[in-house]
């Protein structure tokens, strides 16, 4: 069984630790060990003895057994309690414990009844060897109750998992954000589907989407980073579907370009030091769901030296001019006003603003130019010539060669491609 301390008196704590909870909630637990053989803490008889084997959902124990197996599974995989319940209406909450990082065991509450139950299904479910008055009594013995006070309970217990789970304090929190992103990631990838029904239209991986990526991470702006990582995580999974280890290289290539931005921004030798480490980490990596986490824990690190390293009047001075140009995407804009917004001469602007958002102006200013454009083509009926306008480029021409230089196509085929690029 579970052994947070590795000792008899530190088992016995744990053992404590529920029991605490148990007399002051009322709840049945149970308690499982990393192959889910399980036990109860405080000896009280349980479900398992006065219902499952007169039951016939319960299948000899072990039809009861897969679906507290895999409950226990959805709570491992989310970081959080799962709330369930079986066919009887019988409420169960479960949460993970883990060991440096590894599922150890698990903790089950139960012991009480859904409010919603219909009781016809007890005669359908007594497989005869009780009276099903018995068998009623029995299952109507529990009390009924709302789901508020379910959460409240699974939360409580969710706690007691957290305390006895060891070196890794937070892995129930980094489980958490990992689930939210594959969820994030998961509706993204419900668009793609619906906007390209046909294998045959498969974009395949978005190179333009990268350079958004990297371009924003240079900026040290870790919300629109990690949206924009999500998008591209999305295009390369709908685009390789259960082909992980294609999906493992991609990443992994990504996962280096994002470290060296950081580099490139005057990363020390410990941030570089944990970019390796988690190079290392996506090359090891058996799911999906890590190689995700192990990207936005990328972005999250780099984005908050690049942050760290930005002085704070340049910083504010950045974001003055961002805004300032954004807002004046569609008339022609110089160095020498944008400086002025910025508070600053036009030659040292100039040169803080490479420094700090790894782009010369010239090339910020087109590339959002074109992201403009990109919006335009795809969902607007205007002429190419009527988007060049508004993108005040000054001609078509300039206009399909800017495009081009930072898309790799021209912006009629990206139109007709519906967005898809071909790579160069």
């Amino acid at each position: 069984m579970i052994n947070r301390k590795n000792s008899n008196s530190g088992y016995l704590t744990d053992r404590k630790v529920v029991s605490v909870y148990i007399r002051a909630t009322g709840s049945n637990v149970r308690i499982f060990d990393h192959n889910f053989l399980s036990s109860e803490i405080d000896g009280r008889s349980g479900i398992e003895h006065s219902i499952c084997p007169y039951c016939t959902g319960c299948n000899g124990g072990a039809g009861c057994r897969e679906m507290h197996i895999n409950a226990i599974r959805e709570a491992e995989r989310r970081g959080r309690p799962n709330i369930y319940q079986c066919d009887l209406g019988l409420i169960f909450w479960a949460s993970s414990i883990y060991s440096e990082g590894k599922f150890s065991g698990a903790l089950r509450g139960s012991g009480y009844l859904s409010d919603s139950v219909d009781h016809a299904v007890f005669a359908e479910k007594c497989n005869g060897t009780i009276p099903l008055e018995e068998f009623t009594r029995r299952v109507t013995a529990f009390p009924s109750v709302n789901m508020e006070k379910i959460q409240s309970l699974a939360e409580m217990l969710q706690l007691c998992a957290e305390f006895l789970s060891t070196g890794s304090e937070n892995y129930h929190e980094v489980l958490r954000l990992r689930a939210e992103q594959q969820a994030s990631i998961s509706v993204l990838i419900e668009e793609l589907k619906t906007k390209y029904p046909q294998a045959s239209m498969l974009p395949g991986y978005s190179l333009d989407k990268e350079r958004q990526l990297i371009a924003s991470l240079h900026q040290g702006n870790k919300k629109e980073t990690e949206k924009l990582l999500n998008e591209v995580l999305a295009m390369l999974m709908f685009s390789n579907p259960n082909q992980f280890q294609n999906i493992q290289i991609r990443a992994l290539e990504l996962g280096i370009l994002l470290a060296r931005t950081g580099s490139n921004n005057g990363g020390s030798n410990t941030v570089m030091g944990n970019d390796a480490r988690y190079i290392k980490q996506i090359q090891e990596a058996k799911t999906i769901e890590e190689i995700i986490g192990t990207l936005h824990s990328i972005v999250e690190n780099v984005a908050g030296q690049i942050t760290s390293f930005q002085g704070i009047p340049h910083a504010l001075a950045m974001r003055k001019a961002e805004t300032y140009i954004r807002e004046n995407l569609t008339r022609k804009i110089t160095l020498s006003e944008i400086a002025n917004v910025a508070g600053l001469s036009a030659p040292y602007f100039s040169t803080i603003f490479k420094e700090e958002m790894g782009e010369n102006l010239s090339k910020y200013i087109n590339r959002l130019r074109v992201e403009k454009a990109s919006k335009m083509l795809l969902e607007t009926n205007f002429s190419l010539s009527e988007i060049s306008s508004t993108c005040c480029f000054q001609d078509q021409s300039w206009f399909s060669k800017i495009f081009k230089s930072f898309t790799g196509i021209s912006p009629g085929k990206y139109r007709n491609q519906g967005g898809s690029r071909c790579t160069m």
